[in-house]
């Protein structure tokens, strides 16, 4: 490393540290705009503690203008961090990068990640990279996600099974039997989405609640048992 590196590099470790947003981001944008290798490790560390969005994707835009080979060796061991901040923004830059190597590391660990935002960047990552063959496979392991979390949740996890096509359909129509009502309804509302991927989630969440109380209810013109 030069000594002109060298000093770049602590300028920039240094401005990523600072309090203000404004230069975090000014420095990451720096970073990306011009490429050296040696900023890779200072650019991963900060992905694993920055607080702030924007400056996050910043990271991660930078991030893509490397190496790639590289950048992906490094942030491969971020996917079994303990730090959940770090495992979500690796998944999401490897995202961005496409390298095939990322699907084989995506395990069931992050499939079912207990930090909701680790899990929601693992589904949509494991769903673009999935390799021709793969598919019911993921399909199966994200099945088992259904009616977890929240809208935001739900629906993220709906989205990745309908990037599946129809790999998912079985998979979900068979929840849409399911003995628990929240996997029934997210089940029952992601069919919909996948048959009709314009409409819009909460319509079809509704329709799966109607949908679920008739089941429920009594046949008109029939005796009460």
């Amino acid at each position: 490393m030069t000594q002109e590196n060298a000093r770049r590099m602590r300028q920039v470790t240094a401005a990523l540290a600072s309090s203000r947003t404004e230069v975090r981001l000014a420095a990451a944008l720096s970073a990306g705009s011009n490429p050296e290798l040696e900023l890779v490790d200072v650019l991963v560390a900060r992905c694993a503690v920055e607080s702030d969005f924007f400056v996050r994707d910043m990271l991660t835009w930078a991030l893509t203008q490397h190496d790639h080979n590289a950048v992906v060796d490094r942030l491969l061991p971020e996917l079994t961090s303990p730090v959940a901040r770090a495992r979500g923004q690796a998944l999401h830059t490897l995202a961005k990068i496409g390298d095939p190597r990322a699907w084989a590391a995506i395990g069931p660990q992050l499939l079912i990640d207990a930090d909701d935002e680790v899990a929601r960047t693992a589904w949509r990552t494991a769903a673009g990279l999935v390799p021709h063959g793969a598919e019911q496979r993921l399909a199966e392991l994200l099945g088992t996600q259904l009616g977890r979390g929240p809208r935001d949740v739900r629906l993220s996890l709906s989205q990745a099974l309908m990037m599946l096509g129809e790999a998912a359909v079985p998979v979900v129509e068979a929840a849409c039997d399911a003995s628990d009502e929240a996997v029934r309804a997210h089940a029952i509302a992601t069919l919909r989405l996948i048959e009709d991927p314009d409409s819009a989630f909460e319509l079809a969440v509704e329709e799966a609640k109607r949908v679920r109380t008739l089941r429920g209810a009594p046949l008109v013109g029939t005796d009460a048992c």
